[in-house]
């Protein structure tokens, strides 16, 4: 049987090139519908979303022992069943897939059952997040935070080449892309000012980030080896840090963000698996100094993942493009990352989610925040005619979007969108 991977793979679903679903994707989710409201998992092909739950109960996914896994409304409890599971899965949905395979194909009943129009979803959060963490861990954003802070000659702390840094968030305020993100309140305390006030944000921002999906549990108080922490990550997501910068700025000495980063952080519904990134693995930046033993590896586990970011004020007709990225760029690896949070013998949970950071290049269009783009407000973004930004205001609309490149396909993500309101 082809592997899921093989770029000669073509479904009997009609998918163009440009598409983010091919064959060689299937990313999950999880959606429902007006005719059957109840939210399932699904995955992603061309224009359409094929209902797992109906595949599992007709018994043409055999997830034996566990029972209508796919019925449910997040994909934590398949997930929990572990890489094995993932991988035999996945081929399973492509072989039903395939152009040459009539089982699926040609059963016009149960294809029309199972093949739901993308336009006819409403797509949900696809997991129960069981806790948050967010990394610091591109070094030209780190930079460019640091020279606009604490000059260039002290841009990046003396902790910060060796481990990657992070704060823990908070799971409850994750949301699926499409959420309207209300505009935070908080204390503020210009420079200017000698006390506080309270009150809505003003610079508010993005990061645009990539989200980690733990699908596999560890024991508290045990270390992962890199194979171990690579067999743990389930798929990725797009995430988008919400940021108030102003309220950041006060609040963030000595523990670092709290109120700033917890009202909203937005996702992409659908998390492309590890195996289907796999062959657009590439090396990361040279670590210099080398990392300590516990975080060195073996084989690179960074991707070559084109990112974009487009900003849409209500007054323009059209989204302006104000960064383009990529994810190959990131110091730290996502496995690195998960290696070192439960190196302090940390337990993590199926369902947690690690952001990667900002993730920023070393060209100016290629910077993941408004802070950088904008250089802390100094210099304004031109969008349309009459139109720029420093920071977000109520009723701009952020989208961003990601895709590996294959030979005459995309394995992409889709977008995660999300609009300010007052």
């Amino acid at each position: 049987m082809p592997h899921p991977n093989d770029p000669a793979l073509r479904s009997f679903v009609p998918v163009d090139p440009a598409s983010d679903f091919p064959i060689q994707n299937l990313p999950y989710g999880v959606f429902s519908t007006a005719a059957t409201p109840a939210p399932r998992v699904g995955a992603a092909i061309g224009d359409f979303v094929l209902d797992l739950a109906v595949l599992e109960s007709e018994g043409l996914i055999d997830l034996s022992p566990a029972f209508e896994v796919f019925a449910q409304g997040s994909l934590n409890a398949f997930m929990a069943l572990g890489p094995k599971m993932w991988s035999r899965t996945r081929a399973r949905i492509s072989e039903l897939l395939r152009h040459d395979n009539p089982q699926l194909r040609d059963n016009k009943i149960l294809r029309a059952s199972a093949l739901v129009p993308m336009a006819d979803v409403k797509l949900h959060l696809p997991i129960a997040v069981a806790g948050y963490t967010d990394f610091y861990s591109s070094k030209e954003h780190a930079t460019n935070v640091g020279v606009m802070f604490r000059g260039k000659d002290n841009a990046l702390q003396p902790n910060w080449l060796h481990m990657p840094i992070a704060y823990n968030g908070r799971a409850s305020t994750v949301v699926v892309s499409g959420t309207r993100v209300k505009r935070p309140r908080g204390q503020l305390k210009p420079p200017s000012a000698e006390v506080p006030s309270f009150g809505p944000c003003k610079r508010l921002d993005f990061e645009l980030e990539m989200g980690v999906v733990i699908g596999q549990p560890s024991p508290m108080g045990e270390m992962l080896s890199e194979k171990q922490a690579e067999e743990m990550i389930f798929g990725f997501v797009i995430l988008n840090d919400w940021s108030a910068r102003d309220i950041q700025q006060w609040e963030y000495v000595p523990l670092g963000p709290f109120q700033a980063k917890a009202f909203a952080t937005s996702i992409s519904p659908w998390i492309v698996t590890r195996e289907a990134l796999q062959p657009f693995c590439v090396p990361g930046p040279v670590q210099d100094p080398v990392p300590l033993p516990y975080l060195q590896q073996t084989r690179p586990h960074n991707y070559d993942l084109q990112l974009d970011v487009s900003l849409r004020a209500a007054s323009m007709n059209e989204a302006a493009t104000i960064c383009r990225t990529n994810f190959k760029y990131m110091y730290w690896s996502s496995v690195q990352q998960l290696v070192h949070h439960a190196s302090s013998g940390c337990a993590m949970n199926v369902g947690d989610l690690l952001g990667s950071g900002t993730i920023s290049g070393p060209e100016k269009d290629q910077r993941g925040s408004l802070l950088e783009i904008s250089w802390n407000g100094s210099e304004p973004v031109e969008l349309a005619s009459g139109v720029s930004r420093t920071f977000l205001e109520d009723g701009d609309s952020l989208v961003m979007r990601g895709w590996c490149q294959g030979n005459g396909f995309r394995v992409g993500f889709g977008e995660v969108e999300g609009t300010i309101v007052g």
